[in-house]
C-alpha cells in the first residue's frame, strides 16, 4: 500500500498558536493519516491474552514483593532500592486501567475482575474509577472542552498550576482511604454523602468541573462489589497499624504516593493542554498529545503499558497497548516526512516539561 500524504493546507502550528484562541479549531483532518492508521493495523487489533495476562501479574507480584522487602529489611539504602523498584512495577500493574477502560465486546473475559482483585481494589483504585469516564475523553465533540473529565488547559494557566498540579496527586493515596473507609460507608445511610461522593470522588479526572454521571449497564452491579471490597480493604489497612504497627502501612502509603506522583508527572505530559475549550478535530486532538517514541527508553518506565505512544492511542483508542509500537512503526515508514503524523513525536518527558512551563509565562492579552 502506498499512501499519498499531503501535507495540511494551511496549517501553520506555530503561526495559530501565536494568533491567539481558536487555533486548534483551524486544523482540519488530515485524512491520509487517519485512512493509513486504519489501513496498517487492521492485523494487529486483537488482544493478546499470553500478553495481558502475565505482564499485569508479574507487574503485580514484584511489586508487592518489593514492598514487603522495603518493609521487613533494616537497612535504609536497601529499603529505597526495594520501594523504588515496587513503584515501578506496581505503577505498571495499576496502569492497566487505562486497557480496562476501553474494552469492549467481551474483550479479555475475566482480566477485569481479576486485575480488580489482584491490583485495583488493593491500591485503592478500582476500574470504575475510570471506566465510563476516560472513553469520554475520547469523545469526538468533548476532548479538550468543559466536558472533557481528563482535560485542562495547563499550557495557558499561571506558572504556579504546574508544581501545584503535580504535587497534590502525593495526596491521593490519603484521600482514597477516606473515601473507601468512611465516605462509602456513610453514603450508604445519607444520600447526599453518596451523591456527592459519587460525582466529585469517583472518577480518575483533572477537571474540576466535571461532575460524574449515575453509572450505566453492567457498570452498576460492579460498583457496587468494588466500592464494597474497597471498604472492607480500608478498614483492614486501618486496622493492620493495631497488628503490625505504622510502619508497614507508612511504606506502602510512601510507595503508593510516589507511584501517583509519576503517574501525575506522565498526565503533565500526555498532551500539549494548549487548547481553550473549543471542539476539534481528530487531527487536532491528535497534534494536541504526545508520543514519546524509541530510540528513548526511558519513557517505557514512566509511560509504560502503551502510554509512550498517546497521540497514537487517540488515533486508534482500542488499539491494545501491545500494537502500539509495531503500528507506530508501519506509519512511519508509510508516512512521508510532511505528513502530520510526526507532528506529536517528542524526545522525551524534560522537553515537554519545559515545553509547558515556557508557555505558562507567556503574555497573554
Amino acid at each position: 500500500m502506498n499512501v499519498q500524504q499531503k501535507p495540511i493546507p494551511a496549517v501553520d502550528i506555530v503561526s495559530r498558536r501565536d494568533a491567539g484562541s481558536g487555533w486548534h479549531a483551524q486544523i482540519p483532518d488530515d485524512k491520509a493519516m487517519l485512512r493509513a492508521a486504519r489501513d496498517l493495523t487492521k492485523d494487529i487489533a486483537a488482544h493478546r491474552a499470553d500478553i495481558y495476562w502475565p505482564d499485569m501479574i508479574g507487574s503485580a507480584l514484584a511489586g508487592y514483593a518489593a514492598l514487603a522487602g522495603a518493609i521487613l529489611v533494616d537497612g535504609v539504602p536497601v529499603a529505597v532500592a526495594l520501594a523504588a523498584l515496587s513503584v515501578l512495577a506496581l505503577y505498571r500493574a495499576l496502569l492497566f486501567i487505562h486497557e480496562i477502560s476501553h474494552f469492549r465486546n467481551g474483550a479479555l473475559p475475566g482480566f477485569r475482575a481479576a486485575w480488580n482483585a489482584f491490583v485495583g481494589i488493593p491500591m485503592l483504585t478500582p476500574s470504575f474509577m475510570y471506566e465510563q469516564v476516560h472513553t469520554l475523553h475520547h469523545k469526538r465533540t468533548q476532548y479538550g472542552t468543559i466536558e472533557d473529565p481528563e482535560y485542562l488547559p495547563l499550557a495557558l494557566m499561571k506558572p504556579w498550576s504546574l508544581p501545584a498540579f503535580v504535587l497534590i496527586a502525593l495526596l491521593a493515596p490519603a484521600a482514597l482511604l477516606l473515601r473507601f473507609a468512611v465516605l462509602v460507608p456513610l453514603g450508604a445511610i445519607i444520600p447526599p454523602i453518596r451523591r456527592l461522593t459519587w460525582q466529585r470522588l469517583s472518577a480518575l479526572a483533572i477537571n474540576p468541573e466535571f461532575r460524574r454521571r449515575p453509572p450505566e449497564g453492567d457498570l452498576t452491579r460492579r460498583v457496587l462489589l468494588q466500592e464494597l471490597g474497597g471498604m472492607l480493604w480500608s478498614w483492614a489497612l486501618i486496622g493492620s497499624v493495631f497488628a503490625f504497627g505504622w510502619k508497614p502501612l507508612l511504606v506502602a502509603f510512601a510507595v503508593a504516593s510516589v507511584v501517583a506522583l509519576l503517574n501525575q508527572l506522565r498526565t503533565l505530559v500526555a498532551h500539549l493542554w494548549e487548547n481553550e475549550g473549543e471542539a476539534m478535530t481528530v487531527t487536532a486532538q491528535f497534534l494536541d498529545s504526545v508520543n514519546v517514541p524509541p530510540p528513548g527508553r526511558i519513557a517505557e518506565l514512566w509511560a509504560p503499558v502503551g502510554l509512550r505512544y498517546h497521540a497514537l492511542h487517540h488515533l486508534m483508542p482500542s488499539m491494545p497497548y501491545h500494537s502500539l509500537p509495531e503500528a507506530h512503526r508501519r506509519l512511519v515508514a508509510e508516512l512521508e516526512a510532511e505528513s502530520s503524523y510526526h507532528g506529536a513525536n517528542h524526545p522525551g518527558m524534560a522537553v515537554l516539561v519545559a515545553r509547558i512551563a515556557r508557555s505558562t509565562m507567556r503574555p497573554r492579552g
